[in-house]
């Protein structure tokens, strides 16, 4: 167990302040807006709006040159192009998310991978939304075998290449790589590399109870 000085666990954990009510004050195509009415501590009552989330998953792919592969796409909310990992949301209703991950690296990379393990958890705007991404750690990599996925609109456009783990990371510590998941799957995959405790990570079976399956 990891604790700090102040003698508290170095852990998330969950709660919930009492929601007096609750509506959706957007609906879209993909995710909501909600607003609810939470009680805070000092009892008074104050509205907290957020974005509703089907959660997703990303693949950070190592081959075995130490290099990762990544996509390239526009990203209108921000307008850039962006380098990112396969990655795609958690829309399917049950869908265990080890076949999403292993699903996006076949239509966005048309790779598969023989070993897989969770790399890290996230909630990237925790103050704006219930998003939670998964990233997945996959080895052994190989072309699919598979017919090549028929991309359509934004796809159309995706450009795929393999970097160096060491340029990713460097680019993330220099301003030069944005996307969040990414970001965080870098570190974390060159992290355990640094430590040794790659072999160590958690199976891809792993509990996550932000997105049970």
């Amino acid at each position: 167990m990891t604790e700090s000085a102040a003698g508290h666990e170095l852990r998330d954990t969950p709660a919930s302040w009492e929601v007096r009510a609750e509506r959706i004050s957007f609906e879209g195509r993909i995710w909501n807006v909600a607003s609810d009415e939470v009680v805070m501590p000092d009892g008074r009552a104050a509205t907290r709006d957020y974005v509703k989330h089907p959660g997703a998953v990303g693949v950070l792919a190592l081959d075995e040159q130490g290099r990762v592969l990544l996509v390239n796409q526009y990203r209108h909310p921000v307008r850039h192009r962006l380098w990112e990992m396969p990655a795609g949301l958690l829309d399917i209703p049950g869908e265990n998310p080890l076949h999403a991950a292993q699903r996006e690296l076949y239509e966005e990379a048309h790779h598969k991978a023989g070993d897989w393990r969770v790399l890290v958890d996230v909630f990237p705007t925790s103050g704006g939304s219930d998003e939670a991404i998964r990233v997945y750690l996959a080895r052994d990599l190989a072309e699919s075998d598979a017919e090549r996925f028929a991309a359509e609109g934004e796809e159309l456009d995706l450009q795929v290449r393999r970097f160096p783990l060491d340029e990713v990371v460097r680019g993330a510590l220099a301003g030069e790589l944005h996307n969040g998941a990414l970001v965080a799957g870098a570190l974390a995959l060159h992290a355990a590399l640094a430590n040794g405790t790659l072999d160590t990570l958690r199976p891809a079976d792993a509990p996550w109870p932000a997105r049970p399956f």
